[in-house]
């Protein structure tokens, strides 16, 4: 027996099998560990004793007996909410829904020790009626909104924003259809080939109000709260959320390398994600077709707006548009550039993009 008067690690990483008594680590195949060794202050420690899961994906944990005594290096693990993350007898833990549990890894003599989980979605691709589309997870921070460059996006305000989903692409036609089978019209069929018409072309010739008719319908059939994006998550998306590298058009510089616009489009829109995607993952947010957001519009909003989550003024005559579209010049497909329009208004250069 090894005599101790100093920590030894011994490690529970359960699922292969070694020994190295020069350094008093062992591993085994299954739930127990032996030699015991003596010692005056046991405990369990887990390696890492915080994690961050997406739903769906799994991470093996460590438990290390330090300084170890008592009868059994036997453990066992659990959750505290199976319902969040499950763990198996390996240490490994599977995210199962959104929340936070705690997960113990217990020797039979009473040592336990802990890591907190946090399960999140991560992306994730829903389907309606035989069309499918994606929602980009958009991990929450902190980013300077505006510029000095326009009035309208003046002053330039620090916004913390929590974490969200985005779509992908803007929202497209085979989309529009499937959720409301029909197209949007108003004195005739407004898709069609001089715009733009296909399948993966953006939906356009759509109001604000047509959007909250299509998100009510999208949510019946989905169970999901689909909803526009307010003006700070459309801005903090299309400039590339945490991994963002401070460029002026959504994934570039260069603008032709991501939007379609008044000098490459030929003023019609293009089939989505034919153009690089920026940071997250994101296509034409710069360009294509304006997209509504859910905020009221203010010219003033941004020198009272919240710094938390804002949301927009309380009421307003005209909603935010963003991103530019076909028919826009270089500046105003910039990713801080500001438009608005009547709720009820349809035009074929406007379209939407969801949040989740």
């Amino acid at each position: 027996m090894y005599q101790s008067n100093a920590d030894y690690n011994y490690s529970l990483n359960f699922g292969s099998s070694s020994t190295t008594e020069d350094n008093h680590t062992y591993r085994c195949y299954g739930q127990s560990v032996r030699p015991v060794i003596p010692g005056s202050s046991s405990y369990v420690r887990i390696s890492p004793n915080s994690l961050s899961l997406e739903v769906g994906a799994t991470a093996t944990l460590t438990a290390t007996m330090v300084t170890p005594g008592g009868t059994s290096n036997s453990v066992t693990w659990s959750s505290s909410n199976e319902s969040v993350a499950t763990v198996n007898s390996y240490g490994m833990v599977t995210g199962i829904s959104n929340g936070t549990a705690t997960v113990y890894a217990r020797t039979t003599d009473g040592l336990a020790g802990s890591c907190v989980v946090t399960v999140e979605e991560g992306d994730k691709t829903y389907t309606v009626n035989g069309v499918s589309f994606k929602m980009v997870k958009v991990e929450g921070g902190t980013f300077q909104m505006g510029s000095n460059d326009f009035d309208l996006a003046k002053p330039v305000h620090s916004v913390m924003l929590s974490s969200f989903s985005i779509g992908e692409t803007e929202v497209t036609q085979a989309l529009w259809y499937a959720v409301l089978g029909q197209r949007p019209t108003s004195d005739g069929d407004q898709w069609s080939s001089s715009y733009g018409l296909g399948d993966q072309y953006p939906a356009y010739f759509i109001s604000w109000d047509d959007c909250q008719e299509f998100i009510t319908k999208l949510n019946q059939l989905t169970g999901q709260t689909f909803r526009l994006p307010t003006e700070a998550e459309w801005e903090f998306a299309a400039r590339g959320g945490n991994s963002s590298q401070g460029y002026t058009y959504s994934g570039s510089n260069t603008i032709g390398d991501v939007a379609w616009y008044t000098s490459n489009s030929s003023s019609k829109t293009h089939p989505v994600a034919t153009k690089q995607a920026n940071e997250l993952g994101l296509y034409d947010m710069s360009g294509n077709v304006w997209e509504w957001c859910q905020d009221w519009y203010s010219s003033s909003y941004y020198s009272s707006s919240p710094s938390n989550n804002p949301t927009g003024p309380s009421s307003g005559s005209s909603r935010v548009l963003r991103g530019g579209c076909t028919d826009s010049s270089a500046r105003s497909c910039r990713v801080s550039y500001r438009g608005y329009g009547n709720p009820d208004f349809r035009s074929t250069d406007r379209g939407l993009r969801l949040a989740l």
